[in-house]
């Protein structure tokens, strides 16, 4: 079989193995999935200085296959706990806010899902990155409404204080279905790295081209593209694939 052959191969059923990891995933009772701490999060108790992280884990149920659900969780120096920030949509039909706090630990399985660890920043500086995030997190235009596709979403959440805080570099993966959604139906707004530019519309179809992201082509919330500082290819389902 020549490599283009195996390359289109792969191509097809690495998906399909995702899937059905996934899928396995979600036919299990979500109450008995892991959720406990995955060892990313250094100890407050032996770590004072100041620390800003953004996770992402496969979404629960069918919707793994797809997306990640992500998160920021913050520590302050010499704090002595982390403050996770997320949205999630479980009850915000029937009056409870978008954005919940501290629902889990900072760096904690996602039901049943390792999270990836998509920003780590700490030490110096970092106080003032948190009080922007705070501060991004109080001016969150969705606090009190969420739609799954094609958002506002957890990850509409976390590009928003992305671009609000780039001192984070936030790159968030092509599977963060909801991160094009650009707050008051905005044609065109920065990159959650705010290292480059998007044009949007409604987060359903779009382009996005950035130092950080390389450009990404967006179609009906699906993210297709190319890594160029950390050579990769963007792709729906799978992510990156290439230099992590």
């Amino acid at each position: 079989m020549s490599r283009r052959a195996v390359r289109w191969l792969a191509l097809l059923v690495v998906p399909a193995l995702v899937g059905c990891a996934v899928l396995e995933r979600a036919r299990s009772n979500w109450r008995e999935l892991e959720r406990g701490p995955s060892g990313q999060a250094p100890d407050p108790a032996t770590t004072p200085e100041a620390i800003a992280q953004v996770y992402a884990a496969r979404a629960v149920s069918w919707r793994g296959v797809f997306a990640v659900h992500t998160w920021i969780a913050v520590k302050p120096s010499r704090a002595s706990s982390y403050t996770r920030y997320e949205v999630i949509g479980w009850g915000v039909d029937h009056g409870s806010p978008a954005i919940r706090v501290n629902r889990m630990g900072p760096d904690n399985y996602w039901f049943g899902d390792r999270p990836q660890k998509l920003v780590d920043v700490r030490g110096a500086g970092v106080d003032r990155v948190i009080a922007k995030i705070e501060a991004a997190v109080a001016r969150y235009p969705y606090a009190a409404h969420y739609r799954t596709w094609p958002g506002p979403n957890s990850n509409t959440f976390t590009a928003w204080v992305g671009r609000q805080v780039p001192e984070l570099r936030l790159r968030l993966p092509p599977t963060a279905i909801g991160k094009d959604y650009l707050p008051g139906g905005a044609l065109a707004g920065t990159t959650p790295s705010g290292t480059g530019v998007q044009l949007s519309l409604f987060g359903l179809g779009g382009l996005a081209v950035g130092w950080d992201e390389g450009v990404e082509l967006n179609v009906f919330t699906l993210n297709f593209g190319i890594d160029v500082t950390r050579p990769a290819l963007k792709l729906p389902l799978l992510g990156r694939l290439g230099v992590s």
